[in-house]
């Protein structure tokens, strides 16, 4: 049987979701833990591929196997037993064989930025720091220019992998949050869409990043978006502020199997 793994993680530690040979992956340690308590080699194919230092709250993983030994609505309290500190599964579910986690209906991320004054040593693992005061009025106007489905080569980064990949995704959401935090705002960047390229999220956030500081209009976004010209679209954020928080699949959940 294949089952579906809902988990959360600080990434600081990490080189990432997926297994390197550079470093110890989320990825490598849950598949070393589960194997243990199993009894049986395990193999987790996930949602998203976070990178080293991105964080989750809501990473879905699957994995088949052979018996269970333990109890399904046990397995969470056993894994996390088990685990260390910074990663945990807070849900365990059956799913039809024929599904695959990386079909998602949608997936949402959020990327925190503190803006202020000084940096913060008790959130900086969570968020970036820009200093200078950003036009959050200037941010959600660039921020509507996002949506929809359409070719997004200005917003990820060149790797090999990408150059394979098709660069259409579709944006179903992209909201910029304000609030008052002692010696500034946190400001938060949220994003919904049926999939993302590499790097997609931390560049669009690093988009609307010089929107808010004057370095590119509003009205400018389009002829980005239409340009597919990486050097036009904002710098790449970095890792420690962005979290997948979510991943919804389809209608009739993940038991249906096939892509939604």
């Amino acid at each position: 049987m294949q089952i579906l793994l809902t988990v959360a993680y600080d990434g600081t530690g990490y080189a990432g979701w997926q297994r390197q040979t550079n470093g110890i992956a989320v990825q490598q340690v849950m598949e070393e833990t589960l194997a243990r308590l199993l009894s049986q080699n395990v193999t987790l194919r996930s949602a998203s591929r976070t990178d080293a230092g991105v964080h989750a709250q809501g990473q879905r993983a699957a994995f088949f196997a052979e018996e269970m030994k333990i109890p399904l609505n046990k397995l969470p309290d056993v894994v996390n037993a088990a685990l260390p500190p910074d990663i945990s599964v807070s849900a365990a579910e059956v799913v039809a064989d024929g599904f695959n986690p990386r079909h998602a209906k949608s997936k949402t991320y959020i990327y925190q930025i503190r803006n202020a004054k000084h940096p913060d040593p008790l959130t900086g693992r969570y968020s970036a720091f820009v200093k200078c005061a950003l036009d959050i009025g200037a941010m959600r106007e660039a921020a509507a220019h996002i949506l929809g489905r359409r070719d997004f080569s200005a917003f990820r980064a060149a790797t090999p992998d990408n150059a394979a990949q098709s660069p259409v995704r579709e944006v179903y959401s992209c909201e910029v949050g304000s609030c008052e935090i002692s010696g500034g705002r946190q400001v938060t960047i949220t994003v919904a869409g049926n999939a993302f390229l590499y790097n997609m999220v931390r560049i669009i956030a690093g988009t609307l990043v010089y929107a808010g500081l004057g370095k590119i209009s509003a009205g400018e976004m389009p002829g980005i978006i239409e340009s597919g010209d990486r050097t036009r679209a904002g710098k790449t954020m970095p890792p420690q502020g962005l979290t997948l928080m979510e991943v919804v699949y389809g209608n009739t959940g993940p038991n249906a199997g096939g892509r939604k």
